[in-house]
């Protein structure tokens, strides 16, 4: 019975378009306001013979009176057209049906399959002003702080694909990271040489290895879907995997569906069709993809609670994660997307790029949000502000208690108490609740704006060190130094105020800089360490000062290598953004464990050198702090 429904409506369907497709469409306004008829083109007198000429002239004198000459009419035949009239027929929307499909191929046929057979595909329909150029992609212009269109535009486009590439994307750095981000994100032309999808995927791909799903997504969707290549279409499935957002894949799916042929994105077009409507045969298609293992049952099953989102169906869909061995970014995103929480067992072993989704994805809870919030902070994916902003609504959620509502309840009292000593209590409550450096440091960086509001006083000089580096997570650099008259030359926040002073070079006291290093406690001397290599690099040391303090302290300051002669050059050029993206590529680490004081040295000196001044004062205070 339902093949013979479907056949009936298949019928149906094409004998009304064939019908459609015969007759031309008859207007439905009054005569009054029709296009009139055209005139009729005037007929030919046929020429006056002699006899006819004489006899005419021999008649009355009386000019002969005005007769009328009939035309013939010629009325088109029902079944033809001339051949101007098909092609304008076919430009109206019309379409042809050079075969008719067997019973069987229109049993097996999708929505699409229709679509495309009876001519109404979806075509990307737009307008020459709305289409965007592949000239410059990005999402930040030079206007709003991103980098010069055109800073890469004559670099080797083999190096600027190798700094893109072959960085893993965890940086040592906050600093580095915003800056890095920033640089990802400018509305750059790609290098002459290299394909501006190739140069676009390159920095998305980068994003997302950072963490920043929400930046590489913004890139991307900054690029119409039809200059989208293979490479891009990879980028999108991980992107919106990342986000959670898998009917953003739908525009794609629409238009250049056959970006990819593989089971994973075949089940995202089910999904979108699914979005489109057709959420019964979505659901149906699912299962079947299912039954016959197209992929791993808990991929299909998560498929379909989210597909099942989308319709009436009210399909219910068991989630069972028993025999589910490892967390991959596709489940992940159904899994948050449709409103659950991924199985503890399964995160405590997974990377911590799951961490930086969710300190930004809103449907994940406040206590997770505020769980993965540390690390995100720390590397410099989220800010001061989105960190207040998140402990301002779990103090504003009753039903949150623990940790975390008293980390909320301390913050608040850091912000608003009257009493100085309160608030540096509320904050040293927070510092000192972290459970390991990272989150130490993240946690200066929630309380950075409240650290700013504290009076620079010698009651408070022996917590200035750890009150400047939280201002300093954030850019506080004009509060911070307001402790320069209060704090003991020499001291560790001397240190840091000596990075971020900016009076100019050779401005440092090598007496209290020597007082520093006697009294630096950190292992080997780490603090000492990048101080002299930050004050290297802002040119706040003299030569014999630096060569002194490398060879006392062992840093080899005066070594090179490719990477050094790399960076130098590029910084001697005044090419800013290949001296960000060699940064970046010399800033990869886990932990500034990882980052030597000669590495440090030669980053901090390029930035100076091509006008990034104030990035790279932060990058070493950071360095200095962290140690």
């Amino acid at each position: 019975m339902r093949r013979a429904y479907l056949l009936a409506g298949v019928a149906l369907t094409l004998t009304s378009a064939w019908a459609v497709a015969q007759d031309a469409p008859e207007s439905l306004l009054p005569k009054m306001f029709q296009d009139p008829a055209p005139t009729p083109s005037p007929t030919p007198t046929p020429r006056a013979t002699a006899a006819s000429s004489a006899s005419s002239n021999a008649s009355s004198g009386n000019p002969a009176a005005p007769r009328a000459v009939s035309s013939p009419v010629v009325q088109a035949l029902p079944g033809g057209a001339t051949g101007q009239a098909a092609q304008a027929q076919q430009q109206d929307g019309e379409f042809a049906l050079t075969r008719l499909p067997t019973l069987e191929e229109i049993e097996k046929m999708t929505p699409d399959d229709f679509e495309e057979l009876l001519g109404s595909k979806i075509q990307l329909d737009m307008p020459p002003a709305a289409r965007r150029s592949m000239e410059q992609v990005g999402m930040l212009a030079e206007s709003e702080g991103g980098l010069p269109a055109a800073s890469l535009a004559r670099q080797n486009p083999k190096l600027v694909e190798l700094a893109l590439a072959s960085n893993r994307g965890a940086l040592v750095s906050r600093w580095g990271h915003i800056l890095l981000r920033r640089a990802l994100v400018s509305r750059l032309q790609a290098p002459a040489g290299m394909e501006p999808q190739q140069f676009a995927a390159l920095r998305i791909g980068l994003l997302l290895r950072m963490g920043e799903i929400d930046a590489a997504r913004a890139v991307l969707q900054d690029i119409d879907i039809d200059n989208y290549t293979p490479s891009l279409g990879d980028l999108a499935m991980r992107t919106y995997e990342r986000t959670a957002d898998f009917t953003g894949l739908c525009p794609i799916m629409a238009t250049q569906g056959k970006l990819r042929d593989d089971p994973q994105w075949d089940v995202a077009k089910a999904i979108c069709e699914a979005f489109r409507g057709n959420s019964s045969s979505s659901l149906s298609k699912l299962e079947r993809d299912r039954r016959s293992g197209k992929m791993d049952n808990i991929d299909m099953l998560l498929a379909q609670k989210y597909a099942g989102a989308a319709g009436k169906a009210r399909r219910a869909v068991t989630i069972e994660w028993d025999k589910v061995e490892g967390m991959t970014p596709w489940r992940y995103g159904l899994t948050i997307g449709t409103g659950m929480e991924p199985p503890a067992r399964l995160m405590t072993k997974a990377s911590v790029q799951y961490g930086y989704t969710d300190a930004l994805a809103p449907m994940v809870s406040l206590q997770r949000r505020a769980a993965a919030s540390d690390r995100a902070a720390a590397a410099g994916i989220l800010s001061n502000a989105a960190m207040v902003d998140l402990y301002s609504q779990i103090y504003a959620d009753t039903d949150i208690t623990g940790d975390f509502q008293d980390a909320a309840e301390s913050l608040r009292d850091a912000y608003t108490l009257q009493s100085s000593d309160a608030r540096l209590a509320a904050m040293q409550a927070l510092w000192n609740a972290a459970p390991d450096p990272v989150s130490g440091y993240a946690r200066k960086v929630l309380t950075a704006a409240a650290a700013a509001r504290m009076p620079a006083s010698e009651d408070y000089a022996d917590n200035a060190a750890p009150l400047i580096t939280s201002m300093l997570s954030a850019g506080f650099e004009a509060n911070a130094m307001r402790w320069s008259s209060v704090v003991e030359k020499g001291s560790p926040a001397w240190g840091l105020l000596a990075l971020v002073s900016g009076t100019g070079s050779r401005s440092v006291d090598t007496g209290d800089l020597d007082r520093y290093i006697d009294d630096d406690e950190s292992a080997n001397k780490r603090k000492a360490a990048f101080l002299v290599a930050g004050l290297a690099g802002l040119g706040s040391l003299g030569e014999n000062d630096v060569s002194r303090y490398s060879n006392d302290l062992s840093l080899e300051l005066a070594g090179s290598t490719r990477w050094t002669t790399a960076i130098d050059s590029a910084a001697e050029r005044g090419d800013a953004a290949s001296v960000v993206l060699l940064m970046g590529f010399g800033m990869q680490g886990s932990s500034w464990q990882r980052m030597t004081p000669r590495y440090l040295y030669h980053i901090v000196s390029a930035l100076r050198q091509v006008g990034m001044e104030d990035e790279a004062r932060l990058i070493a205070a950071e360095a200095v702090g962290r140690a």
